[in-house]
């Protein structure tokens, strides 16, 4: 399955975006599919994720309660809704999907299929 994100952006403390992660060539039945970021001079870092075998959504800490992770199956997509953004949060964000067991669903290496990313900068 190939990944396409979309959605970044220049926005200002405060305000929201909403990424989107589109597949092509298959669907995300059976994958459990995580949003990762990366910002400059820093290592990829987890964001959020949903497990495919429960189904559970898990966030890093620095965005809970800010960040939601949905799948939308009748659109193909899984989305991250950030609200709240902080500048800290200005990264390129990477959606990833894979089948990762439950204990590495924060590990980038357990995932195999990975979008091209996409730029989100939050003004001071």
């Amino acid at each position: 399955v190939q990944l396409q994100a979309s959605g970044g952006g220049l926005v200002q403390a405060g305000g929201s975006l909403r990424l989107s992660c589109a597949a092509s060539g298959g669907t995300f039945r059976g994958y459990s599919v995580g949003w990762f970021r990366q910002a400059p001079g820093k290592e990829r870092e987890f964001v959020a994720a949903i497990h495919a075998g429960n189904m559970h959504s898990y966030y890093d800490d620095s965005v809970k309660g800010r960040f939601t992770i949905s799948r939308d199956n009748a659109k193909n997509s899984v989305n991250l809704q950030m609200n709240s953004l902080k500048p800290e949060d200005t990264a390129v964000y990477y959606c990833a999907a894979g089948r990762p067991i439950l204990s590495s669903i924060r590990r980038s290496l357990a995932y195999g299929n990975w979008g091209q990313g996409t730029l989100v900068t939050v003004s001071s």
